[in-house]
């Protein structure tokens, strides 16, 4: 599993990495090959203010569907446009072009109560 030092992670595997005020978040490498092929993201929170461990969307698998949650406190302020048309990059890049959302982070503080790589491997085993 590819589990990057750079980012944050939360128990319900997603990911965070922050830039200034900004944080792109996605799911983690785990997470997409647990669920699978991806057909689908839904994210019907764009311009809203949303707590840490609220839901933000729903992605959807061949095999299954599942909630995704904030990281930390923010507004969401874009969806990653390339998914309508490539889902699949959720699975091939994650981490990357595979990001799902970005927000304006309420208190950068909150970060500390997310894991590290190191932390995030030990949960996933």
């Amino acid at each position: 599993m590819n589990i990057p030092s750079n980012l944050k992670y939360t128990k319900d595997h997603e990911w965070i990495r922050l830039e200034d005020e900004v944080a792109y978040i996605g799911i983690t490498d785990y997470a997409q090959h647990e669920l699978g092929d991806i057909v689908f993201v839904d994210v019907d929170t764009l311009d809203e203010d949303l707590e840490a461990e609220e839901v933000f969307g729903t992605i959807e698998a061949v095999k299954t569907s599942s909630e995704m949650f904030m990281p930390v406190s923010g507004k969401v302020i874009e969806f990653n446009e390339k998914l309508n048309d490539a889902w699949e990059l959720v699975n091939n890049d994650p981490y990357g072009d595979g990001w799902i959302i970005k927000i304006e982070v309420r208190d950068a503080a909150e970060m500390d109560n997310l894991l590290d790589a190191k932390a995030y491997e030990q949960l996933i085993g």
